[in-house]
């Protein structure tokens, strides 16, 4: 309560148009003890004394600061002027001392910063609207039905879709393209494994890509049947050879996906979001729709680190505006652990021959890197495997030179060998992860990695003392976009299911408040948004989201059950449950 005050009365004084002579005299020309200051100033901001102007006071509520403060005042609010939060402290103080038309009741609902995601995909998740929705599908035969009554209402063009796992299916093989042949002859069909590293496309796809045949493709695979002939699936490099040929979705359909996936993310309570790998024309066109108006939630934009995209973004250079931070660069090292293109130090132990891929070139990768740190770009590299993650960290530490403040990222950090760990620390590199990948690959990570590796993998409590840090993500269309479920996995290690009853590696659980700091403070950190993001302090964006409960109090079975019920960006109402 007193730092509230104290940062109540810090702006009183340097915005002190109107300020009360007595309160000038008392507290900005005497140094008296500070308690003092607090009495005083609960005497005369009880006495009913506006002279400050709001645009915006939330009050009656219970605040989760996310500022290193363990204090929760109640009742709260919080006075917010020009998008920006002027005054929080107890409900009497700051009626009584700002005066505002526009006043909330948020009768003790619980006022959080609003959640940042710090790896997604957000235009990734937003064109997946508009194509076949395969999560969830329970069979080969379950996406094939979904495919049929996607192509009834879309008669013409590519048939594309995202979201089947063969890992989810009574016999867990993956698909081949026999059944899709047979229901599409002619026309091409490319259907991407949910976590994007692997697809099944049918022989007109195929043909169209130029992948009839089989043949050695650089950092990815072709399956293929007993007779040698391409089955249809394709893994990393080979998929993204496919995915190159599909033409691009109109512009005007791509807005129209971003803004309804925007409106799915405010009704969960994001307000800023990381978009990991972006083409510098998806970037302008964010930036485009955040100038007209017609985007708001704020976007980290990371350009993809693949050529010419990254020489047009190193021609460009980093940029910032309130919306948009691009200054990011998003490299890939390897693959899925799913489908079995992560890079590991040894075999995986279902497929003994097979170690993943390694996708960058070390002379090309460590250019690419040092080109980025002399023009000032932060980097973010996709590491699954523990070969990746010990490759990558190896090179930040050789470019980087130690101890900085330039918050390089090793994103996702699955599988880490425990002597790897100090590779962080010697370089002050931030390991970002998503931690419902844990309770989705549970049922099948230790066929690939075997008893004595899984012990390594998803080790978030090991990967949070690194840095005392570590910001947490969806990766969303990989996983559900719901930052509830980010939190229920990272601390009670399970799945929306309940399983497993007594939850998974539970000694790399995160408490309470380090996963609610990883989609607030730490989030932010790792985003370069800390000065303005991830707190509810003054001087900072009004982004907020208001829930029905407490999530460091609630029991562990009702977490899920969590209501959103506003969320506001700049001290704007982007989405309230009533409405």
């Amino acid at each position: 309560m007193f730092t509230n005050l104290v940062n109540s009365l810090s702006y009183l004084q340097d915005n002190d148009r109107g300020l009360h002579p007595l309160i000038k005299m008392i507290f900005f020309q005497n140094k008296l003890h500070p308690l003092f200051y607090t009495i005083v100033a609960l005497i005369l901001f009880s006495c009913n004394f506006k002279s400050q102007k709001a645009d915006l006071i939330l009050h009656n509520a219970v605040a989760l600061t996310c500022d290193g403060s363990d204090q929760q005042v109640t009742p709260l609010a919080i006075a917010i002027l020009d998008g920006v939060i002027i005054a929080t402290g107890p409900e009497r103080a700051i009626l009584n001392s700002f005066k505002s038309n526009h006043k909330i009741d948020l009768k003790q609902a619980v006022i959080y910063p609003g959640f940042i995601d710090a790896h997604a995909h957000f235009t990734g998740y937003a064109l997946s609207l508009l194509t076949v929705d395969l999560v969830g599908t329970t069979s080969y035969k379950d996406v094939l039905n979904r495919v049929e009554l996607f192509a009834e209402d879309h008669p013409s063009g590519w048939i594309t879709g995202r979201g089947w796992d063969q890992t989810d299916w009574s016999t867990a093989t993956f698909p081949t393209l026999t059944l899709l042949d047979e229901l599409f002859p002619s026309r091409p069909v490319a259907i991407r494994r949910i976590d994007g590293h692997a697809l099944l496309a049918n022989s007109a796809a195929l043909k169209l890509a130029g992948l009839s045949k089989t043949r050695q493709i650089k950092g990815g695979e072709m399956l293929t049947f007993n007779d040698g002939t391409p089955t249809g699936v394709l893994i990393d490099g080979a998929a993204d050879s496919l995915i190159a040929i599909i033409p691009p979705l109109d512009t005007k359909l791509k807005i129209s996906a971003l803004i309804e996936a925007e409106k799915h993310l405010f009704a969960r309570g994001l307000t800023s979001i990381v978009d990991a790998g972006l083409d510098v024309s998806d970037i302008q066109l964010i930036d485009s729709l955040h100038k007209s108006g017609t985007l708001s939630i704020r976007v980290v934009a990371m350009a993809s680190g693949t050529h010419p995209n990254l020489d047009s973004t190193f021609a460009i250079g980093p940029f910032v505006t309130d919306r948009l931070i691009a200054r990011s660069l998003k490299f890939y090292m390897d693959g899925s652990l799913g489908s079995r293109g992560a890079a590991l130090l040894e075999p995986y132990t279902d497929r003994p021959d097979h170690k993943g891929f390694i996708f960058q070139d070390p002379d090309v990768f460590y250019n690419d890197l040092t080109r980025a740190d002399e023009l000032g770009f932060q980097v973010a590299t996709h590491c699954i495997g523990d070969s990746a993650v010990r490759n990558v960290l190896n090179i930040y530490n050789d470019i980087l030179g130690g101890h900085n403040d330039k918050r390089w990222r090793i994103e996702h950090a699955q599988v880490v060998t425990p002597e790897d760990l100090p590779l962080f620390s010697s370089a002050s590199i931030i390991p970002s992860v998503q931690p419902t990948h844990a309770t989705s690959d549970m049922y099948w990570a230790g066929e690939r990695l075997g008893r004595n590796r899984i012990r390594h993998a998803y080790a978030y409590n090991d990967l949070e003392q690194v840095l005392g840090l570590l910001p947490l993500g969806t990766d969303m269309p990989v996983e559900d976009i719901d930052p509830i479920k980010t939190f229920y996995a990272a601390t009670i290690r399970k799945d929306s299911h309940g399983f497993p009853k007594d939850g998974y590696h539970t000694d790399q659980s995160l408490s309470r408040q380090s996963a609610l700091n990883g989609m607030t403070l730490w989030a932010a950190i790792a985003n370069f948004q800390d000065e303005s993001l991830g707190s509810l302090e003054v001087g900072k964006w009004a982004d907020l989201v208001i829930l029905d409960r407490n999530l460091l109090t609630s029991p562990p079975e009702s977490i899920l059950d969590t209501k959103i019920l506003r969320t506001f960006v700049a001290g704007i109402e982007t989405y309230n449950s009533e409405k």
